[in-house]
């Protein structure tokens, strides 16, 4: 049976603890925890913080579905509030922000039990930066955090993302390839894939032995990347569902609606309530 489980970066505005308690109320099985202020930041998250965490998921019964390490609020960026510091950005200095980053995220998710944290796919090609230069960074820096990953027993997913180096899956399997490494994995986002004009039911079974984790959301018709609730876009989520259940059924699915941090409670309630529907009318099962 496909579970759900939704992301608490869409309750930046409430302790983790709450976001937890109220995930687990409106019926979800698990919640993807943000790597990220104002929930867990790895780099100043104490003992203390840890051990709540820990409370609130066991009175909760969720169970962390991933870590999302992608998001970078805590640096405050200007030109983009979670992008940067990227993988690829020119300057080694703030990159390294991000490396160091994902490696406390890492030895988090260990200490927390989570299976897998996702990251971003590079960054932006900068002006000036050719595609292979800010994949041969991506490259240099990505190698040993993956050596990070598979000593504490954790998965380390690149998401592909509209605007950033990796946004095709062709793309993600050309750098695997190249990577080659067994912590590497794949966050397979639905929504993405529609913005970039690749259908996610048609991409789940050739995915399917590097996917460990789903986001969904929904997108406009316009293929324009805004975070939707389910239902009030244009992704088929009734063949999507047919297809993981097919093919990797036991994956966590994660609803991410980040954008809709004025209405949390809402979003969630509508997104699961679509999307049991669409798998119902399917006849695929769905917790």
């Amino acid at each position: 049976m496909l579970k759900l489980a939704f992301s608490s970066n869409a309750y930046l505005d409430v302790p983790v603890e709450e976001a937890i308690a109220r995930i687990a109320g409106f019926g979800y099985h698990g919640i993807e925890l943000l790597a990220d202020v104002p929930h867990a930041w790895p780099a100043g998250l104490l003992g203390v913080q840890k051990d709540s965490i820990r409370r609130a998921l066991a009175a909760s019964g969720l169970a962390i579905s991933n870590i999302n390490a992608f998001m970078m609020n805590a640096v405050a960026d200007p030109r983009q509030p979670y992008w940067h510091p990227g993988w690829t950005d020119p300057d080694r200095h703030y990159r390294a922000i991000r490396r160091e980053h994902t490696k406390r995220a890492l030895r988090l998710a260990a200490e927390l039990g989570a299976p897998a944290i996702s990251t971003e796919p590079g960054g932006e090609i900068q002006p000036g930066q050719s595609r292979e230069q800010a994949t041969d960074i991506f490259y240099e820096e990505i190698m040993p955090v993956l050596d990070v990953a598979a000593a504490v027993g954790v998965t380390l997913l690149i998401e592909p993302e509209p605007g950033l180096l990796i946004e095709k899956f062709g793309q993600y399997l050309e750098f695997a390839e190249r990577v080659n490494h067994p912590a590497l994995g794949l966050n397979f986002d639905i929504g993405h894939a529609y913005c970039v004009g690749e259908d996610p039911a048609e991409w789940v079974p050739r995915m399917k032995d590097h996917t460990r984790h789903y986001h969904f959301e929904d997108i406009a018709a316009t293929r324009v990347h805004h975070h939707l609730v389910q239902g009030e876009g244009a992704i088929d989520f009734g063949s999507v569902f047919q297809a993981i259940a097919a093919h990797t059924p036991d994956r966590w699915v994660t609803v991410e609606l980040y954008p809709y941090r004025d209405r949390p409670d809402d979003a969630a309630r509508a997104a699961r309530a679509h999307l049991l529907a669409c798998a119902k009318a399917v006849g695929v099962e769905l917790a």
